[in-house]
């Protein structure tokens, strides 16, 4: 506390300009009758991150700067704000203080927290001619430095300025011309040699007796590595050629295209008015170690082979002179090929007599061992060096003392030889490490663009041949063509759409597309055979709330709009980054936590309550069957992602109406697992699982692929059934119209009889017919299929003999064989085509049974997020639930609270103070044993627990069932 007290008097003095006091605590510190930092840092909100420096300078106290200085002030220190003492003299005008710093080495090109460097905060004409003139003067410095530290071999200081941020002219001279690559050559210095010319230096320049660096070098081996760069620069110039070329792709044929080949590479264009520009790049490809092949008889034709062993078809326009015109494209790759074959062989000459690699780290370790040994040994020679000055009395030294004292100087400058072999070899490595980044950087820019021209590319080809085929195709369909297609007239779907899949918060069977059609919003209008459950009968009907008071059917403000973000402007910078780990903006979400979505899943509570009431085991599984698909189906048409839960966050659902309640907790943060554990209000069901999506980028999508278990218990018939979702994808993430899909298989299991349900959530496929389709069959323990499941995810579900929907298929397999042959290729198939308004867009087979309908949505769900009537009310907190729920619910959370009611600022600053107070507690979580963790529940879940599933043994979270008891003490504080 001493220190502290003289440290704040110090600051005083300081600012007050008292040099006496301040001589008066620096000699104390000299005496060592006191500890005292001199460059010791305000904490006061006025002056955060000051010295007494800064404070000496800022109030003008010449004197006092002078004392401080002389006492070992640093003269560059920043504030918090970045400003140095030499900004704050300049910025009062100081000019005797700014002339005093500068003499003191203070370095005049700090850049501040408002990027001005000492020059750009003053408007005083003679501070600014002073700066500007010490500018030049350290710039000379560096010059100087870099020229000695060639001549001299410093491969550390000669690394360290040319990659500092006020890197000197690496073509700067000397007294006689001579440049640094001059001055390493003539002395032999190959590492600096090897440096510089990696560094841009040209073997070219002449000094001023008209000697370039390669005359002035003796060793044969230096010769050799600074011929090879000249020649590269010399032959660095290659004839750029460009014209029209026929190209061939394995979709489209061969295409008439751009090419133009230029330093070694080949680019490819749809048109020259892109190739001028400089923009819709088709393709690029590096020409090194490439060559071509042809056939005699076609005298257009050739091949290309690149070193990666891709092949690429090329031919000439016929209506040139074929052979003439080939041979010129022929000479044009064998020269760029040359070249640059060429500056790969250079650059492998460079980095192997540089001798990177591991060799240099095996180097460095046994340098350090030989330099620790020296440590010892020169340690213990001085330490018996010292015990024999202090028995000699008399002024002679006697000859052992002499002889030991010429010992210990060997000793020590074996030290240092040993210390700067390591130094070397560490700036070396430094070197390696430097080369790899900047290539690895490249390698990314590369990616990113090629990327982003692939993407662009295969939506223009799209659009151009779904245009094409438009007018055609109205002409030819019938009543019984149905296209399930992504649809141009459908009104653009937000980049968050991708979002509920691309984040920790995103749960894997998420995923509605663009093409919804309008009978989906009429359920009326959806034509067939009344289900077991009977058209309409759903959750959400009045008659089954049973005298609850009535629900919000609104929120509190609409939500935002997202057409000015670009999700690739976000993606692009997060190239090789886990997807689950990018920060997203808030714009993106929708009032909800990912807790809350995930009860959505009860939505469709009704099938599980007729699940109940079927007598036959067969009945039952088609009611959970319908359930599993209800789940995906609750994420039709939400543009949306939920919230992130904060790990410890929890979220409680009560439906009297329904019957149910729900509480559900993040229980892991990385990797994200959130689980939930429901049960009826009458003890007739428990549905319980954890969901953790693994996502996928695969360039123009990204897939999210399910990990975590469903579990639906049945105590009345004493039956589990358990389910996996199925895999999401998101289409056009770069460019193009954003759509989701949702394919794989999902298998349903009855564990007491053995039966299940194994659906197929159909793909896409080439051009969309199967977009959205369900189907699959009820199977015996012996695989003997008992019923027929087929429908869509996003409308319905229906049920049917399997012998009939056997062959129904195989009659619509025949149709559909019989129309492609009737029809042109060009019109069989549209992509982008969608039915006519209140069309069904699921063939209903005769004799079927319908399961299950969504759910329709309100009429101004658009306005909220696509939000359903029971998704609506989910973040309402009603009166009687004050003081009840846990402090960590979601309807809590300040961000979900701010989104709602319309405050987009307000919620986006939360958002990011409460992801700064998680990482916070995850800091001090990594600080406790583990023992702590097991005993403290603030820091750890709460409410469930690692443990097998009890009907598969697979390792799930199962509830503590404490949570009901309304017992909330020591929860976190996460809000």
């Amino acid at each position: 506390m001493e220190a502290d007290t003289l440290e704040e008097k110090l600051l005083l003095y300081a600012k007050e300009g008292s040099c006496s006091h301040i001589q008066r605590l620096l000699h104390s510190r000299i005496n060592q009758s006191s500890s005292l930092n001199i460059n010791y840092r305000s904490r006061s909100k006025a002056s955060s991150g000051w010295t007494p420096l800064h404070l000496a300078c800022y109030f003008g106290h010449r004197d006092a700067v002078e004392e401080l200085l002389k006492a070992g002030a640093d003269a560059n220190l920043q504030t918090n704000m970045g400003d140095t003492p030499l900004h704050q003299a300049a910025y009062t005008g100081r000019k005797e203080i700014v002339l005093l710093l500068l003499r003191y080495d203070a370095c005049s090109n700090i850049i501040n927290g408002t990027a001005q460097i000492p020059k750009d905060v003053t408007e005083d004409d003679e501070i600014i001619t002073m700066l500007e003139a010490a500018e030049r003067r350290e710039r000379r410095q560096r010059e100087k430095k870099l020229l000695e530290a060639a001549r001299e071999g410093d491969i550390s200081t000669l690394s360290k300025l040319l990659s500092g941020k006020e890197a000197p002219d690496i073509h700067c001279r000397d007294s006689v011309g001579n440049t640094p690559l001059h001055c390493a050559a003539y002395r032999g210095q190959k590492q600096c040699i090897i440096k510089l010319l990696m560094s841009g230096a040209s073997p070219s320049t002449k000094n001023n007796n008209d000697q370039t660096a390669l005359d002035l070098i003796r060793s044969d081996e230096l010769r050799l590595i600074l011929a090879a760069q000249r020649d590269k620069d010399v032959s660095s110039v290659v004839q750029k050629i460009e014209g029209p070329l026929w190209k061939s792709s394995r979709f489209l044929g061969w295409r008439s295209h751009w090419v133009i080949i230029e330093d070694g590479s080949l680019s490819w264009y749809s048109r020259q008015a892109n190739a001028l520009a400089g923009v819709r790049k088709q393709g690029c490809k590096s020409l090194t170690q490439a060559y071509c092949t042809v056939k005699p008889w076609d005298h257009c034709f050739f091949t290309l082979r690149c070193l990666d062993d891709t092949v690429h078809y090329f031919k000439v326009p016929s209506k040139t002179d074929s052979v003439a015109t080939r041979k010129r494209w022929l000479d044009a790759f064998e020269a760029h090929s040359s070249f640059g074959t060429h500056h790969c062989t250079q650059e492998e000459i460079i980095n192997a007599a540089d001798g990177y690699g591991d060799v240099t780290e095996r180097n460095l370790s046994q340098a350090l061992q030989a330099a620790n040994a020296s440590q010892h040994k020169l340690e213990s020679e001085v330490s018996i060096f010292l015990s024999m000055v202090k028995n000699e009395e008399n002024c002679v030294l006697s000859a052992p003392l002499l002889l030991k004292a010429k010992d210990t100087s060997e000793l020590s400058g074996e030290t240092c030889s040993a210390l700067h072999l390591c130094l070397e070899l560490l700036s070396k490595q430094q070197e390696v490490w430097s080369l790899k980044l900047e290539q690895e950087e490249e390698k990314n820019k590369a990616l990113t663009e090629a990327l982003q021209t692939l993407a662009t590319e295969h939506h223009e080809l799209e659009q151009s041949l779904c245009k094409s085929r438009r007018s055609s195709t109205l002409s030819t369909l019938t009543s019984d063509d149905f296209y399930d297609a992504v649809s141009e007239s459908e009104s653009e779907l937000s980049v968050s759409d991708f979002l509920s899949v691309a984040s920790p918060s995103c749960e894997e069977d998420e995923g509605r597309d663009a093409p919804l059609l309008s009978s989906l919003r009429h359920p009326g209008a959806l034509r067939g055979p009344t289900g077991m459950s009977g058209e309409g009968n759903h959750g959400n009907q009045s008659a089954q709330h049973n005298g609850v008071e009535k629900q919000r059917t609104s929120l509190p403000a609409p939500m935002f709009s997202r057409n000015d973000v670009s999700i690739w402007s976000i993606l692009k910078k997060c190239i090789g980054m886990e997807l689950s780990k990018i920060a997203m903006p808030v714009v993106f979400n929708e009032p909800l936590s990912f807790l809350q979505r995930l009860s959505e899943y009860m939505e469709h509570t009704y099938l599980i309550h007729q699940a109940n009431a079927a007598t036959d085991s067969v009945e039952r599984m088609k009611c959970v069957a319908a359930f599993a698909v209800s789940a995906v189906a609750s994420q039709w048409e939400r543009t949306g992602k939920p919230f992130n839960p904060l790990l410890g966050e929890t979220y409680e659902l009560i439906r009297d109406d329904l019957g149910f309640r729900w509480v559900s907790e993040q229980v892991s943060h990385h990797p994200p697992v959130s689980a939930f554990h429901a049960e009826g209000l009458k003890e007739d069901f428990v549905f319980h699982g954890s969901i953790y999506p693994k996502l996928k980028f695969w360039g123009k999508s990204i897939e999210a692929e399910p990990k975590g278990l469903l579990t639906l218990e049945l105590p009345k018939y004493n039956e589990a059934y358990t389910w996996t979702n199925p895999t999401c994808c998101v289409h056009n993430i770069i460019v193009g119209q954003l759509w989701i899909e949702q394919y794989g298989s999902v298998e349903v299991i009855n564990h007491k009889t053995g039966e299940r349900c194994s659906m197929m959530f159909k793909p896409c496929g080439l051009f969309g017919k199967e977009l959205h389709k369900v189907e699959g069959y009820i199977l015996d323990k012996s695989k003997k299929k008992l019923c027929a499941i087929y429908g869509k995810w996003t409308e319905c579900l229906y049920t049917v003999d399997p012998a009939t929907f056997d062959a129904h298929k195989k009659i619509d397999k025949k149709n559909a064989d019989e129309k492609k042959g009737n029809k042109q290729s060009s019109v069989d198939e549209e992509p982008e085509e969608m039915p006519p308004p209140d069309a069904e867009t699921v063939q209903v087979i005769p004799g079927s049974e319908l399961i299950w309908k969504i759910t329709p949505r309100p009429d101004n769900s658009a306005k909220f997020y696509a939000f359903s009537t029971f998704a609506m009310h989910l973040n309402e907190q009603e009166k009687s639930m004050e003081g009840v729920t846990p402090p960590t619910d979601s309807r809590l959370r300040p961000d979900i609270c701010a989104m709602e009611n319309g405050d987009i600022d307000l919620a986006s600053a939360e958002k990011k103070r409460l992801e700064e107070k998680q990482r916070m507690a995850r800091k001090n979580r990594t600080k406790s044993t583990d023992e702590c963790k097991t005993r403290n529940a603030a820091l750890g879940p709460r409410w469930f627990q690692q443990g097998p599933n009890p009907h598969t043994k697979a390792q799930d979270w199962l509830s503590l069932k404490g949570y009901w008891d309304r017992n909330y003490t020591h929860l976190p504080d996460i809000y």
